[in-house]
């Protein structure tokens, strides 16, 4: 019988740090990238190409990108939110390219400057550049379940938008749950909205748990057949432009329920433990994952 297999999009050098209101320096977050990838992570968000002054945490993605490490088998993730942000990313070894279209007008007007029919237009062709230019173009449709100015946000509504998403023929879709809204059932009828409509493309979830339904979204997810899960170490960050959107799911959390259910996420517990309790040192504050306070079980769990 074949092992389930989940793999993880570490996004806390990128989602997580920008809601954090101490900026590490580029050499802190060299090391927390490259602890990550000595547990076993393998895809990593990693920068956010965007002006200094909306998120200063993110103000040094060329320095960042030219100090880490590069191998063949880590990919490293570069967000943009227009075609400038895309120029600045081209110029650096960034692997992948992000682009974030969030489902609402007001949230993607405080988001990225612009309504979301311009950003949908702007990520055709940032595709088309990113690509011809030999990076990997992935695209998110963020606040999927719920906007925190317009409230609801219909299911057909995503799907409508995912329609012309891929016509660039991303690698992959993202959902997200910016603010945490979602349930389980809304997570499961919305993913089986886009594979009835779009067949077995590839679907990525990003999740945040501030209304503590974030791992429970996860498992729904992976059952409706998802094999990518962004997490975030330590379960920090959030989006600036958001009201109390705390909370990304903890990858320390996800990886015990990975684990115990026996899904295959080839990354060590016990190390992203550790990472999670170094992290807390660089922040001068707790985090808001459990494993680092529960611990391993069973203890000899690595």
């Amino acid at each position: 019988m074949t092992t389930p297999v989940i793999n993880i999009v570490e996004v806390g050098p990128r989602d997580g740090l920008q809601g954090e209101p101490e900026c590490l320096t580029t050499q802190a977050k060299v090391e927390f990238i490259t602890r990550a990838v000595d547990a076993g992570i393998k895809r990593l968000e990693v920068a956010s190409f965007v002006h200094p002054k909306k998120v200063p945490q993110m103000a040094d993605a060329e320095a960042l990108l030219a100090e880490l490490p590069l191998s063949s088998d880590v990919s490293y993730i570069g967000l943009i939110m227009n075609e400038r942000g895309l120029d600045r990313a081209l110029a650096t070894p960034v692997h992948e390219i992000g682009m974030v279209i969030v489902s609402t007008d007001t949230y993607n007007q405080r988001n990225q400057g612009v309504p979301t029919d311009e950003s949908i237009d702007a990520w055709v062709k940032i595709a088309t550049r990113a690509k011809a230019n030999g990076k990997i173009a992935n695209v998110m449709i963020s606040a999927a379940f719920g906007c925190p100015y317009e409230g609801e946000v219909s299911p057909r509504r995503i799907v409508e938008i995912a329609k012309r998403l891929l016509a660039a023929e991303p690698a992959e879709l993202g959902i997200a749950d910016s603010i945490g809204v979602a349930v389980p059932n809304q997570v499961s009828e919305l993913l089986g909205m886009l594979k009835e409509e779009f067949g077995p493309i590839p679907l990525r979830c990003h999740l945040h748990n501030t209304r503590n339904t974030g791992i429970a979204n996860a498992q729904a997810a992976i059952e409706a057949g998802v094999t990518y899960l962004d997490a975030s170490i330590g379960g920090i960050g959030g989006c600036p432009f958001a009201p109390a959107a705390t909370g990304n799911i903890p990858t320390d959390d996800l990886i015990y329920l990975l684990d115990r259910s026996g899904i295959d996420s080839g990354v060590s517990l016990a190390k992203i433990i550790d990472v999670s309790r170094w992290l807390e040192k660089q922040l001068g504050h707790g985090v808001p994952a459990m494993l680092p306070k529960a611990g391993l079980f069973p203890k000899d769990r690595v």
